[in-house]
């Protein structure tokens, strides 16, 4: 895997991290919350994914490595949703 292709690569997982944040209405961190998200939520998703028997709707191939984009966006937004539901609640104070 070449550098250009890791980075593009990133830019993916940003991307589902992203998407999968905005789904869920959570948004805590930047740039790379967004690219753990999307990495996480393939590992997740793709675990979910092999034990329900499904297929691999979308994937991205990126010098041999291939990115479930699909079961990464599905993934991220179960962990996202799992981690809004367990995080304490910030009251405003007036």
């Amino acid at each position: 895997m070449t550098f250009l292709e890791f980075l593009l690569l990133l830019l993916v997982a940003a991307i589902c991290g992203s998407l999968a944040q905005a789904i869920v209405g959570y948004t805590h961190g930047g740039l790379l919350v967004s690219i753990a998200l999307g990495f996480i939520g393939a590992l997740v998703g793709g675990w979910l994914a092999r034990l329900a028997g499904l297929p691999d709707i979308f994937t991205v191939r990126l010098g041999g490595e291939v990115f479930p984009v699909v079961w990464s966006i599905i993934g991220a937004v179960l962990f996202v949703a799992l981690v809004s539901w367990l995080s304490p609640r910030r009251r405003l104070v007036r």
